[in-house]
């Protein structure tokens, strides 16, 4: 059973074998419905009578381009075939474009680049600057053209004052070559400019070619005076671009570059003449005011704007120094009295004096002081509360005193001997004596002695001790 594809596995399939299969290829047709995006990608297709093929011409190889291709452009292109899965179509992407019938042309281009880089004409180091105020510049282009009508433009737009020099040649087809070459070397044998302009306008490369022969190139190369190369649109290049002092992108530009330091130059002195006068108009103006200030100062009409200070400086001189002396008698006035002062004290009456003086202070101070704590005794003294308090502690202390008798009383009573004897204790004394026997030692066989129980007395004979 055949198996079922989805649309993405499918075209995933075409696309891999188309690609593979087709991954170099060259294709001839003629561009039509070309699109440039924003991106600088170009969008054409490139069809013949019979079919039509949709191609994309990236950024990147379209910078390689002398020119930007145009419907109708018959041209071979080289790259490979993919397909743009998103929308099913197949397209080539283009790495190479060549316009049919310049394949040639543009080999020998590449050909003769090559050769002359590698004998340094193309080298910066030789490359010479352009004069900075040319008087005289020739040309070398077409007398009907519009490159000496650009130049012209340019020159009598800026009143540059700079006269120009046309060597008239032809600049396309059999034989221009030679004679621009020719107009160059005449240009350099004559010695007559400064600068030399050297191009024409725009076209196809078989228009411009005049410009990438070698025997331009050379005159180019071995001229004396400096030369701008104006071939062409910014986005043609030649050989005569490459080996001149300095390319320009149009002849307008050429012109520009040809005068543009003297504009300058004359632009910076205007503009400082503008400046300078604006300046010195400034400067007289501010002086003249000053001066007419200077006139009216009252410097001019009186001596006292000048001198018064100074004499109310000396009004102030003379005013600090009274001041100083009245400051100077004052001091030593008191320095004098104090010392007066100071010798009367150590007089003895006058010590003995003083030292009454004192003790009385003192007397009177400790009557005062006592009549004022009497004072504040008998304010705050009550008798009825004082005997009340002292009736309370002599109440408290009777009883805590009855308290302490009591209890030496009980105390008494607990070691008392005939509180013993109640609890079957007995005391011995001899039968003659009061005295107690605390000892076998003072016992013998046959001794009487005294037995005192708590209710009485009771006599006993000794028959033996026993230890």
């Amino acid at each position: 059973m055949t198996s079922i594809l989805t649309v993405s596995e499918l075209t995933s399939a075409i696309k891999s074998q188309l690609e593979s299969r087709f991954s170099v290829v060259s294709v001839r047709g003629e561009i039509s419905n070309l699109k440039e995006q924003s991106s600088g990608h170009l969008y054409f297709t490139l069809k013949d009578s019979e079919a039509q093929l949709s191609a994309v011409l990236f950024k990147g190889s379209a910078r390689q381009l002398t020119r930007i291709p145009k419907g109708g452009d018959q041209v071979v292109v080289k790259g490979e075939i993919s397909v743009y899965a998103p929308r099913g179509n197949y397209q080539m992407i283009v790495r190479e474009l060549e316009y049919q019938g310049t394949g040639q042309l543009l080999l020998r281009l590449h050909e003769l680049k090559k050769e002359l880089s590698a004998r340094g004409w193309f080298d910066p180091s030789r490359k010479k600057k352009l004069p900075k105020f040319p008087k005289i510049i020739g040309v070398v282009t077409s007398p009907t053209g519009a490159v000496i009508q650009d130049i012209l433009t340019i020159l009598n737009r800026r009143h540059s004052g700079i006269h120009l020099i046309l060597n008239p040649v032809k600049v396309q087809g059999e034989g221009a070559a030679q004679e621009i070459a020719q107009a160059i070397d005449q240009f350099n044998r004559l010695g007559l400019v400064d600068l030399l302009i050297v191009g024409r306008g725009g076209g196809s490369l078989e228009d411009l070619w005049a410009f990438n022969e070698e025997c331009v190139a050379k005159a180019i190369f071995e001229s004396k005076i400096p030369i701008i190369s104006a071939v062409g649109h910014e986005t043609d290049v030649s050989i005569a671009d490459f080996v001149a002092d300095i390319r320009a992108p149009t002849p307008s530009a050429a012109a520009e570059l040809a005068i543009g330091e003297k504009a300058q130059q004359l632009h910076f002195l205007k503009q400082t003449h503008q400046r300078l006068s604006q300046t010195v108009r400034s400067l007289v103006a501010h002086h003249r005011k000053m001066l007419e200030r200077t006139q009216k100062a009252q410097a001019f009409t009186s001596p006292y704007p000048l001198l018064g200070t100074y004499a109310q400086k000396i009004d102030g001189i003379r005013e600090d120094v009274d001041q100083a002396a009245v400051q100077m008698l004052q001091h030593h006035k008191l320095k004098l009295l104090a010392f007066s002062k100071q010798a009367t004290a150590l007089k003895p009456s006058a010590q003995i004096q003083m030292l009454q003086d004192k003790l009385f202070a003192i007397k009177k101070a400790l009557n005062n002081s006592a009549h004022q704590k009497i004072s504040t005794l008998a304010h705050t003294f009550n008798f009825n509360q004082l005997q009340t308090q002292l009736k309370e502690r002599c109440l408290k202390i009777v009883a805590e005193k009855k308290q302490r008798l009591n209890q030496l009383v009980s105390h008494l009573q607990a070691i008392d001997p005939k509180n013993l004897l109640t609890k079957g204790y007995c005391i011995l004394f001899q039968e003659n004596k009061e005295s107690v026997i605390l000892s076998l030692n003072e016992l013998s066989a046959s001794d009487r002695v005294k037995i005192r129980l708590h209710d009485g007395t009771a006599l006993a004979t000794i028959n033996e001790t026993l230890p």
